[in-house]
């Protein structure tokens, strides 16, 4: 074991595999002792070559070295290399996990530097994350946002319930808290957008003691800011999902190929542990973890990462800009200021590629009510520069590449987006924003519910089942919506759904 200890918290680290195998915190070792030691903290991705089966590897270093100890830090490392030898039995890759203890932090920060060289096999790679499997016994409360947190079932409440269209959704027929009961549990409905989800985790009620995983920023989380991704489920397991196929299927590109040199940096993450006095909400703990991830994003990039592969600030450089709407056919004015547009760098492609991307950085951030963006802190690189303003259809996209290099800013002054159209709007069912929560989603079944959205409606549509829903509400003809009548609020089906 390596253990790495700050008299706050101490994580011992199995060696040289680098798993997290114990996280103590006011005297409560925190993740599962029952599970195998490099079953309770990993990092893992799913992979293959094409045409052969998949497999789970669980990136195992073989060597570990001190990257940098001083009195008030210490960074150590876990590698391994890849060579033709391995083909088959590992991803090809080299994998380097960091695990970084401040003096006086409560919590411990880990990232993983990835890397393909030219020239080895195509692969596949579908999913990389870090997971942490809570003590069972303990932690019994999980909080993914202000609204979305509750007491949850066990793994053993789960084992007992009846199994629905998918191995994912159980109903809970026989649980030990009778509250519970009758109830839908299913992974997928714990999900968050990459700039929705900034920290989640667990909380002991027992013990008054919060486990939580804090992303500083989402610039090494694929897909975009919309991209919908897993946070945490019943174990009482904690994801940190930086890529997968989830949601997108195959439209995420995640096919490396033999002519592709790749290297990417996951995180750093921070896992953060705090405590509130017995009978304290564990919303309380929530908060605190909110307060907290605040304060880390302030000091993203963080400045004591000591790996040539996380630029620093100075290394960084950041774009600027304003964006403004032209439209002849707009009611009132011709030109607008493109208010709570998203504006994003991400690798050079056709508008909207920014989605399908799975193996890139991306850097985005919202204009404010005059159209005016600043992206900052963007890694050196070529970017496109892409756009898209709620209310308005299409994809904007900058006509030209945009370089950053340590140090620089780039100034683009007024940007001008024109909605693609061939007229005037003579009428419209929603309003464009890429979300459907503005139709009708309509309560699930009462024996397919999920409590804790009983009172969300706009997140009703992570229910179970409601594509059956669907054929009760119209068992005969399908929406039949008259324009100046009917309400797409209360008579326009949230999704397309088959019969």
């Amino acid at each position: 074991q390596v253990i790495l200890d700050n008299g706050l918290v101490k994580v011992s680290l199995s060696n040289p595999r680098g798993d997290v195998s114990e996280v103590w915190y006011r005297g409560v070792q925190s993740l599962e002792r029952r599970n195998h030691d490099k079953n309770r903290g990993y990092w893992d991705v799913v992979w293959y070559e094409p045409g052969k089966p998949g497999n789970i590897d669980g990136m195992e270093g073989t060597g570990f070295r001190i990257v940098h100890q001083a009195p008030d830090l210490i960074e150590v490392a876990f590698s391994r290399s890849w060579n033709i030898s391995r083909r088959g039995s590992i991803a090809p890759l080299n994998v380097e996990k960091r695990y970084i203890m401040q003096r006086g932090t409560s919590g411990f920060y880990a990232y993983a530097v990835v890397e393909r060289l030219k020239g080895w096999p195509d692969t596949v790679m579908d999913q990389l994350r870090i997971v942490f499997k809570l003590d069972k016994d303990r932690f019994d409360y999980m909080a993914i946002s202000e609204e979305r947190q509750r007491v949850m079932p066990t793994q053993e409440d789960r084992d007992r319930g009846k199994r629905l269209a998918y191995p994912e959704a159980v109903l809970l027929t026989n649980t030990s808290n009778k509250a519970l009961e009758g109830e839908v549990d299913d992974k997928y409905q714990y999900s968050l957008e990459h700039q929705d989800d900034r920290v989640h985790g667990w909380v002991s009620t027992r013990d008054r003691i919060g486990f939580w995983l804090v992303f500083p920023s989402y610039e090494f989380r694929t897909g975009g800011p919309t991209k919908q991704e897993l946070t945490s489920h019943v174990g009482p397991t904690l994801l940190g999902m930086f890529g997968s196929t989830h949601y997108a299927g195959s439209d995420i590109d995640t096919t490396y190929r033999s002519s592709e040199a790749w290297k990417m940096v996951y995180g750093p993450v921070f896992i953060y542990l705090n405590s509130a006095s017995t009978g304290s909400s564990p919303r309380v703990l929530y908060q605190d973890a909110q307060l907290k991830m605040k304060l880390e994003e302030s000091k993203w990039p963080y400045g004591f990462v000591h790996s040539d592969d996380f630029p620093s600030w100075q290394q960084r450089g950041s774009v600027s800009g304003r964006l403004v709407i032209k439209d002849p056919y707009f009611r009132y004015m011709k030109t607008m200021y493109g208010s709570g547009a998203h504006m994003g760098l991400a690798p050079p492609g056709a508008p909207g590629s920014w989605q399908r991307d799975g193996k890139n950085y991306q850097f985005w951030n919202k204009t404010n009510n005059h159209g005016g963006f600043s992206i900052n802190n963007v890694r050196p690189g070529t970017y496109s520069l892409y756009g898209w303003v709620p209310g308005l259809l299409g994809d904007y996209k900058f006509h030209k590449d945009v370089v950053i290099t340590p140090g620089s800013h780039t100034e683009l002054g007024f940007l001008v987006f024109e909605p693609p159209r061939n007229g005037p709007t003579v009428w419209e069912i929603g309003v464009p924003d890429r979300s459907a929560a503005e139709f009708f989603v309509p309560e699930p079944e009462p024996t397919y519910i999920n409590k804790l959205y009983k009172n969300l409606p706009k997140d009703w549509y992570r229910q179970y089942g409601l594509w059956e829903r669907y054929s009760k509400l119209f068992p005969v003809t399908d929406v039949n919506f008259t324009i100046g009548v009917h309400d797409y609020s209360k008579d326009w089906y949230f999704a397309q759904v088959t019969r």
